[in-house]
């Protein structure tokens, strides 16, 4: 094996590894504000298979994490609505790095800094294979959607648009 970056020990790292999660570790250079687009163009996979995890906050200001494809965005309508909330909308950088305890551009689900309530969007887990965050910019993870479902009990919603 020709690399030598050491892979990091995130809080994420640490609850994988303590649930017994079989996942396969990535490194690439990270862009900022590259997306999913420049994940997908390190990787080569499809764009697709590669998971946002996203700060949002109801109304209310409560924070909670959506997972969606990589080629999609999320509705925030559509979301607020199978929550029940008036209103949903992403956390600003600084309150998503204050809940998640990640930096924007290296946030993942595992291991947040708060406990945070999980939403997926519900094909995510029909995919054969995910690749998402492991808690650091330019470290992405490879595993099974249902290693998500084990490990962080994720609400299934329907809230999938194409990108504008």
């Amino acid at each position: 094996m020709g690399n030598d970056v050491k892979s990091p020990v995130t809080p994420a790292i640490r609850v994988l590894r303590e649930a017994g999660v079989s996942y396969k570790e990535h490194q690439y250079t990270y862009v900022p504000k590259g997306g999913t687009a420049s994940t997908t163009a390190a990787l080569g996979v499809p764009e697709h298979e590669v998971v946002k995890t996203l700060v949002f906050e109801d109304d209310s200001g409560k924070p909670f994490i959506v997972l969606m494809h990589g080629d999609r965005s999320v509705s925030t309508k559509e979301l607020a609505r199978q929550l029940g909330v008036k209103r949903t909308a992403p956390c600003t950088p600084e309150k998503a790095q204050k809940n998640s305890g990640y930096m924007v551009g290296g946030t993942s689900p595992f291991g947040t800094r708060t406990a945070l309530p999980v939403y997926v969007e519900r094909s995510v887990l029909s995919l054969p294979r995910i690749f998402i965050n492991g808690g650091h910019r330019g470290f992405i993870l490879e595993m099974d959607p249902a290693e998500l479902v084990r490990v962080l009990a994720p609400t299934p919603v329907e809230v999938a648009t194409l990108p504008t």
